[in-house]
Formats: structure tokens, sequence, C-alpha cells
């Protein structure tokens, strides 16, 4: 590996796989060598498209040569697989989210990584945009003041032939959940990144829109977060919108209340208000047309929040450091996911994390 390059390679030739060529491709000092997927002609297809070099024997794709960094698009619940034999073969590691689909399985994954002295790094696009971060300077700096209520909502649509598309969507075993693990996930990570820990859940949820799949379409939870704040998370793939609904973080303090559609700001209400506000929101404000990106479609999402993510991953590679969604700050939304998963199994009992 060099300092300043890297050649990169990606598990998966899927629609999240795409996003990645995409965004690796816009980037410099990185160059896309290898695609593997486990059937052939679907990996000779991705290279194709990506002039690079199609496998569909992962101990192949592994040795190519000077491989670097692989990037992990495979189905949830294969990531602990494809991450073993990546890091065991000392490849640096970016795996898309969820990391896995259960703590203890991405506590496989932190070790095996930190056993072969190779990085690993997960994907949660929403951190990566500029409304992100003036989101959290704003919280940070107490301009909400006392943080006393957060809800999230993700209130989506997936056609039933979304799920009937492959075998392991909507199962427990590959897709690891559903509207809340393959979907909500990136909001509700967000959340966590600024509002911080969650101490209980009591939650409830079900299967009302869809058929012949074992996860969730709908639910809700009651969150108790480490500081005193509560909140709720509303998720779902089963709100229809022909155009796509928004995901949005609302933040509610005593000094203050800011509300986020997907990177627009919708409110911008404060008790002190400062110049430079205006500006934000001139730059950040919301407009009368704004719809959810990959809502109702996955398949139209940007791929730029990817880019500044894998940007970072990399970075932190060149200067030795941790990158900002190590293994550990991955693993905190699935642990509160399935956290959710254990209150609407057992009835809507509190669940302490």
């Amino acid at each position: 590996m060099t300092t300043n390059s890297f050649k990169v390679g990606i598990i998966g030739a899927g629609v999240i796989a795409d996003f990645h060529a995409q965004a690796l491709q816009a980037m410099e000092g990185v160059e896309l060598v290898a695609a593997f997927a486990r059937n052939q002609s679907k990996a000779d297809s991705f290279s194709k498209k990506y002039s690079c070099t199609g496998y569909s024997d992962l101990d192949l794709f592994l040795a190519h040569k000077d491989l670097d960094v692989v990037t992990i698009g495979s189905v949830s619940g294969v990531h602990l697989e494809h991450t073993r034999a990546a890091a065991n073969a000392g490849k640096h590691i970016i795996c898309e989210k969820p990391l896995e689909i259960s703590p203890h399985r991405i506590d496989q994954m932190i070790q095996v990584c930190e056993d072969n002295g190779v990085s690993l790094s997960g994907i949660f696009p929403r951190r990566f945009n500029d409304s992100t971060a003036i989101f959290k300077k704003a919280i940070d700096g107490g301009r909400l003041g006392n943080i006393v209520l957060c809800d999230t909502a993700i209130k989506w649509w997936r056609p039933q032939e979304y799920y009937d598309s492959g075998a392991w969507r909507g199962t427990w075993d590959l897709d690891g959940g559903g509207a809340l693990m393959n979907q909500s996930i990136h909001t509700i990570d967000l959340m966590l990144h600024l509002m911080g820990d969650v101490k209980a859940v009591t939650a409830s949820g079900g299967l009302e829109a869809h058929a012949n799949i074992e996860v969730e379409d709908v639910a809700v939870a009651i969150v108790e977060f480490q500081s005193g704040a509560r909140g709720v998370i509303q998720a779902s793939t089963a709100c229809f919108s022909n155009s796509g609904l928004p995901a949005s973080i609302h933040i509610c303090g005593d000094q203050g209340s800011i509300m986020m559609v997907d990177d627009k700001f919708s409110i911008w209400d404060l008790k002190n208000p400062r110049q430079e506000d205006e500006a934000v929101l001139n730059q950040h404000g919301i407009y009368e047309d704004s719809s959810g990106a990959g809502s109702a479609d996955p398949k139209a999402i940007d791929f730029q929040w990817h880019q500044r993510n894998f940007e970072d991953a990399l970075d932190a590679l060149r200067r030795r450091k941790k990158p900002a969604v190590d293994g550990h700050e991955g693993k905190r939304a699935v642990s509160l996911i399935c956290a959710i998963y254990e209150s609407i199994k057992k009835s809507g009992i509190k669940v302490n994390l």
C-alpha cells in the first residue's frame, strides 16, 4: 500500500455495490481494481461496467495484485464471513451498514481486524453531509440548551416486489430485520451521533403491508437517552408515497428547536439567534419540492455521501488514525435496533442497553 493511493476491491455486485463503485471512481488517489460476486456472470457484468477484474472465487479476488482495501456490499448476514476472509488476507475493510446483524457478530468483526492489524470502517453516509456537521455543532455548542426531546421518523415505502426480488430480503438470518435494520438504521445512527447513547427502550412493531417476509415493516420505539432526554423512533416501509417521504430528525431543548429533513433544515428556531443563522438557512434550508432520496426507490440515493464516508476512512489510513465510523461506532445503531427487536418480541417490555 502506498502512502497516497489505494487499490480497492468490492465484495458484492448489487445495488449498493454500484454506489461504492461510483463513489470510488469519483475519488482521487483511488483505483477500483476488482469485484467479487458469487455468480461469475454478475461479476463479469459488474466488472465490465466499472473497468475492473471480476471474480467469483473469493480467494482469487483477495489475491488480486496490490489490492489494499476491500469494501463490503454483500448481504448483511454474511458481512462477518467476508470480513474474516479479507482481514485474514491483510486487507483493510470498509463495510456497508449494518456492519452485521447482531452486536456479537460485530464484536467478532472488530476482533479479527484487530488480530490482523487492519482497519475496519463502517458506512453511515448521513454523518458526512454538511447539514449534519452544522446540526452537531449547534448541539455541542449549547444552542438548544438542555435537550429534552428527539423525534426520528423514517416513513418509507417498499413495494412487495422489493422483498420478492431476493430470497434474503426480509429474513432474520440474512437481512437482520426489516424497516429498522435495513432502511432506518442510517437515521437511527444519525440520532445517536447527535443525541448520544440510549439507556432504555420500549417498542411495538409488526408486519402490516407485506407478505411472505419474516420481519417488521412498521415499528415505533420510545427511547430514554443517557442524558435524560426522551425520544420516539417511527420506522416503516409501509408508508406509500409516489415521490417518497423524507427521513427526519427533530431535536428540542429549552432554548431551541432544530428539525432536519434528509439534509435540509425545516426548523431552525433558537432563543438566541446569531448572524450566521441566516446563511445556514439560505444554503441548507428546506425547499418546497423536497422528497426523500431512497425513501421510495433505493436506487435513487446519491453516492456523494458515500464518497465522503470513503474519503474519511481512507484518509484515516493515510494518517494512521481512527476513522469517524470505526467498528465500535458502527455497532451502536445495531445494538439499539436489536434492543428494540427484543422489546417488540417481549410485547413491549422495557429493555435496558
